[in-house]
């Protein structure tokens, strides 16, 4: 709970959002632009990205439908891989990630990740044939906004 009331910090103003077509709900602390692209014929499945910058961070949260369910696993081993390789770091192992309503899956996971000059929080998960990102980065690390913005995640049963 200190947590909690450590990532409620006054330049950070939590909010719960459900990005429309993303099939989630996230809190996060400032109120996020959201881009989606619908799955077209040919071009592979629906993608949508919801961001925000706060308190010096951005914050984001990203998903895609997987033309083949069969790729989740591959994806979600991907994604963070992509980050690390951004930030010239190697991947370490993942930490152990609980979202309600996600696909039990042993890919899914989060990361802590530094870079020279940035540091990159990093989560994955899925929902059936939809994968998720979910990314904190910034010049220095704020865990307890990170642990905030990643209790706030979930899937939404309405979606």
């Amino acid at each position: 709970m200190l947590s909690l009331a450590a990532g409620c910090q006054p330049a950070l103003n939590w909010r719960e959002v459900r990005p429309t077509g993303s099939g989630a709900v996230a809190l996060f602390p400032c109120k996020p632009n959201v881009e989606q692209r619908p799955a077209r014929a040919g071009q592979g499945g629906a993608m949508g990205l919801a961001q925000c910058e706060a308190a010096g961070h951005r914050f984001a949260l990203s998903w895609a439908d997987m033309p083949d369910t069969a790729q989740v696993g591959a994806a979600l081993k991907a994604m963070p891989q992509a980050v690390a390789s951004k930030l010239g770091q190697p991947l370490a192992p993942a930490s152990a990630l609980q979202v309600p309503g996600m696909t039990p899956m042993p890919e899914a996971g989060q990361y802590r990740l530094l870079g020279s000059d940035a540091v990159a929080r990093v989560a994955v998960f899925a929902h059936g044939g939809r994968v998720y990102q979910a990314l904190a980065t910034g010049k220095q690390d704020d865990s307890a906004a990170w642990e905030t913005f990643v209790a706030g995640l979930g899937i939404d049963a309405g979606r």
